[in-house]
């Protein structure tokens, strides 16, 4: 199940993130994160739309013109 599987994933990448960390503490984790994932996921939906903002939007579940702010927050003109 893909849930599992990116959820194991995320685990896998915190483990290490925070092994990285050697005891100092994260700072901003929430927003690192959100930040981090969100491009690439608008960048291969949008791909997987061809370029079309309302399928795209609908796959994410979001209103478009929220995708289309996003969009151009992270500079994606596809």
């Amino acid at each position: 199940m893909i849930n599992n599987k990116l959820s194991d994933d995320i685990d896998s990448i915190l483990d290490q993130y925070f092994k990285d960390l050697a005891g100092q503490n994260p700072g901003n984790l929430y927003n690192l994160i959100l930040t981090t994932v969100e491009k690439p996921l608008l960048l291969y939906v949008m791909n997987h739309a061809e370029g079309n903002q309302s399928k795209a939007a609908e796959i994410l579940g979001l209103n478009r013109n929220t995708l289309r702010k996003k969009l151009k927050i992270h500079n994606i003109d596809i």
